[in-house]
């Protein structure tokens, strides 16, 4: 019994001093890396989410925390308010994070046609913020922002096209416009996610390509030249699959105090969304091989650095602080007057403010990842103050969501548990219909109920399972076990927990959520 405890402190130990890939398991796509100092630091990708853009530090490459997002909310349309259409699927992509001259700067363009594409150019002291818009420009595709040695800047997008950008950054230079590699023969299907750097004298362009042919599959390219316009020669540094999911792609590199270098580069995991690994990089005749010697992504890195708090990037919540938990993000702007942490101490509560048909149009719908390989979420809700017509609940929250929700009835409360798809228009991701299948229902007294769904994202599963308490200790499953999906139509993000409280017939409710509470 004795040797066994070692041996199991001794795992502990070990797990301690690594990373255990993924880095992350989460939706955390289109990662950006740099180093300041001794800490890194991480910009995503989370598209209708507000706030967004999240900037996340560690120094370990393990204990990541969200220090700040780059903007509160996006303006630019009422499709960020849910009105005249939506952003699901478009809104913020692929930020280009870099620190030059003691300043941290990130471009970020949405994933839009016309001026809500513009892009955007932020910069900030401290990553902590506060971020300002340094200016707007034209529209670039999974860009990255690059300063130059010699103080010029650029933009990298695209597929290989490139624009040099004023000294001040408020425009770009007209006339700088070239493609500085023409795509292979052999690059016939994806080719992009640009991530530009210099590495001893040298431009190194990484990039995601997807070859759709037999025995082909996604891999990560580099591209590099003496001078930044080209000649460029391309190699690819690498194509390895991971965990019993598909091959890995889409990132960039690093380099950590000691000199080490790191890959950080996602994978996508089915519903649960994309997820970053990390793995060595290797400078071999002057190009950046990513994986172990054999090119694969390690099941486990030693940590960057030692002696980091544990940092989890999804977090339990009281709602006792009058401020809400950074790790929090709105479905969409938020309607500032209708929900409050100081209304209620101890709770949040969520007001109705507008007339909704349906959970894909509800304002003030507060969401946090669902994360893997398995987790279970609980809420304990306060129903006193529903109206008639309202719906309110938690939701494994995606384009296909399974959600519990409870509605008033003239004696009591409905619990509902329903699988729910939307079907979105392809111009103005306009809400044209909802597909719902009922797959159980309760019917209870009491005002105050627990409600708790489990996430099992181990390979080949994406199943959530529903249950429901009267006293959150003894739990019953309603339902069916919900298949969940990674839909780019609709979504192209990972599930989320979702808690929502929405009318369908009249203003004046309101849900008190006291505590959220997640393994």
């Amino acid at each position: 019994m004795a040797v066994l405890a070692l041996m199991l402190l001794g795992r502990v130990a070990a797990a301690a001093e690594h990373v255990t890939n993924p880095m992350l398991w989460a939706d955390v796509p289109d990662p950006d890396v740099i180093r300041v100092g001794d800490s890194f630091y991480m910009v995503s990708t989370t598209m209708h989410l507000m706030p967004g853009a999240p900037i996340m530090r560690s120094r370990d490459l393990k204990n990541w925390e969200t220090v700040s997002y780059l903007f509160d909310r996006l303006t630019d349309s009422p499709k960020y308010d849910l009105q005249e259409g939506t952003v699901y699927g478009r809104g913020q992509w692929a930020t280009s994070l870099k620190y030059h001259n003691g300043r941290f700067y990130a471009l970020m363009a949405p994933n839009e046609a016309g001026p809500m594409g513009q892009t955007y150019i932020f910069s900030a002291g401290k990553a902590e913020g506060p971020w300002t818009v340094v200016s707007r420009v034209r529209h670039f595709h999974d860009c990255s922002l690059f300063f130059d040695d010699d103080g010029r800047v650029y933009v990298v997008y695209g597929t290989g096209e490139l624009m040099e950008l004023k000294p001040d950054l408020s425009d770009v230079i007209e006339g700088t416009h070239r493609h500085i590699f023409q795509r292979e023969a052999d690059e016939t299907g994806l080719l992009e996610g640009s991530r530009m750097l210099k590495h001893n004298g040298r431009y190194y362009l990484l990039m995601i390509s997807h070859v759709y042919a037999p025995g082909r599959h996604r891999r990560q390219v580099c591209y590099r030249a003496d001078d930044i316009r080209g000649p460029y020669e391309k190699k690819v540094i690498l194509e390895s699959d991971f965990g019993g999911f598909p091959y890995v792609g889409q990132g960039t590199i690093v380099d950590g105090p000691d000199g080490r270098w790191y890959g950080v580069i996602f994978q996508d995991r089915g519903a649960v969304g994309r997820v970053p690994l990390l793995m060595p990089c290797r400078w071999v005749d002057g190009w950046p091989l990513l994986g172990d010697d054999d090119g694969r992504v390690p099941a486990t890195m030693p940590l960057a650095a030692a002696g980091c708090p544990v940092t989890p990037l999804v977090s339990s919540d009281d709602f006792g602080s009058p401020r809400l938990d950074v790790r929090w993000q709105w479905n969409h702007n938020p309607v500032d007057a209708a929900w409050s942490l100081t209304e209620r101490p101890g709770f949040l509560r969520l007001k109705s403010c507008r007339l909704v048909p349906n959970l894909f149009l509800a304002p003030n719908t507060l969401t946090q990842r669902m994360t893997g390989p398995q987790c279970s979420a609980v809420v304990a809700l306060d129903l006193k103050h529903l109206k008639p017509g309202d719906c309110a609940g938690l939701a494994a929250f995606n384009g296909h969501s399974g959600v519990l929700s409870v509605s008033k009835q003239r004696h009591g409360y409905l619990l509902t548990m329903s699988e729910q798809t939307v079907n979105l228009s392809d111009r103005d991701k306009q809400v044209e219909s909802v597909d719902t299948v009922v797959r159980a229902t309760a019917l209870f007294n009491q005002r105050r109920l627990w409600l708790r769904i489990d996430g099992d994202f181990l390979p080949g599963r994406d199943i959530a399972t529903f249950y429901y308490s009267l006293d959150g200790r003894e739990w019953t499953k309603v339902g069916s076990d919900f298949k969940m999906q990674f839909d780019y139509r609709r979504f192209f993000m990972g599930s989320k927990y979702a808690i929502f409280h929405y009318p369908t017939t009249q203003l004046g409710g309101y849900l008190d959520v006291d505590a959220f509470t997640i393994q």
